[in-house]
């Protein structure tokens, strides 16, 4: 398993992290299971979020319910949640801020977390207030470091100016079929080509400038929520072709070689999972290190759809 230092921090993570959306029906035992098999896979990193579960910090209840973590390996772990999405609304307020860390806190059963995401862009966002709620935070050492999710270089230059923390994560939606972010940048500047236009401003050069690392979720969907790519084979026909070579080469499952595609960027980028399978976190954990050649990348990326002019 490969792990990275996050850029201006001393925080160590692995570079496939263990997303806990959906462990709310699971028992305690099974969540235990579910994390002792990413952390024997190397996975060090969990990836949590207020709104997550059958009602707010439900998911998190749930993880600290079940013991996952012992208080005693509290430091082998890296636990990261997010913050900002309501009920109808998004709320990047001081207030809600430091109320929903605090409950989070309280859920998970920790007394810190290393990394705090504002999840999606808050556009009635003011900065200096996230910077009082950052320097709270931080201070009174509940979170050690902070970054966002699903926001344009713009969105981040706009808080950065006032926070006197880093911003040092962007979890952004990436996968083979759904890459924007990279497609744009590879057909730049190609009049009537729909891959063409901008969606984003220039995350993924913009990440790699400021030393930003981009976190991907759903790294196995067709687009948002769509269904998984892996099989389909009535869309994406070529594409499973490819992955099924390639993983026959490699001598992984083909969830191994969809996990590849994104490690294998030089951006340093992590593949969050939103599994609550062992097998598929062993079979994504695979994919941390595979040296997918050039080559094989970009038949990934074609045969995906996507073109190079």
């Amino acid at each position: 398993m490969k792990t990275f230092t996050f850029p201006r921090t001393d925080i160590t993570a692995s570079n496939i992290v263990l997303g806990l959306m959906r462990i709310s029906s699971l028992d305690d035992e099974q969540i235990r299971t579910l994390v002792r098999t990413a952390r024997d896979e190397g996975i060090t990193m969990f990836d949590h979020a207020d709104i997550y579960g059958t009602e707010r910090h439900g998911c998190e209840r749930r993880f600290g319910d079940a013991g996952a973590i012992p208080a005693a390996e509290r430091d082998q772990v890296v636990i990261q949640s997010k913050v900002g999405i309501r009920d109808g609304f998004f709320d990047f307020s001081r207030e809600h801020i430091l109320r929903s860390v605090d409950e989070s806190l309280e859920a998970l059963k920790t007394d810190y977390l290393d990394i705090l995401l504002l999840h999606r862009p808050d556009t009635l966002v003011e900065p200096d207030e996230v910077a009082l709620a950052f320097d709270e935070l931080q201070s009174a050492g509940k979170v050690r470091a902070f970054g966002v999710s699903n926001q344009t270089p713009g969105q981040i230059e706009l808080l950065q100016r006032s926070l006197s923390q880093p911003l040092i994560a962007n979890q952004v939606q990436l996968s083979i079929t759904h890459a924007p972010l990279i497609a744009q940048g590879v057909a730049a500047n190609m009049a009537g080509l729909d891959q063409s236009i901008s969606r984003d401003n220039g995350i993924l050069d913009y990440a790699r400038l400021h030393d930003i690392v981009l976190q991907a979720w759903s790294p196995f969907q067709k687009g948002f929520f769509d269904g998984v790519f892996l099989g389909d084979r009535e869309n994406y026909a070529e594409l499973n072709d490819v992955i099924d070579e390639l993983a026959e080469k490699y001598d992984v499952t083909p969830t191994a070689i969809a996990v590849a595609w994104i490690t294998r960027h030089p951006a340093g980028m992590q593949v969050v999972l939103g599994t609550t399978n062992d097998q598929r976190v062993r079979d994504s954990a695979a994919g941390s290190e595979i040296p997918l050649t050039r080559q094989e990348w970009y038949r990934l990326f074609t045969s995906a759809g996507h073109i190079l002019p």
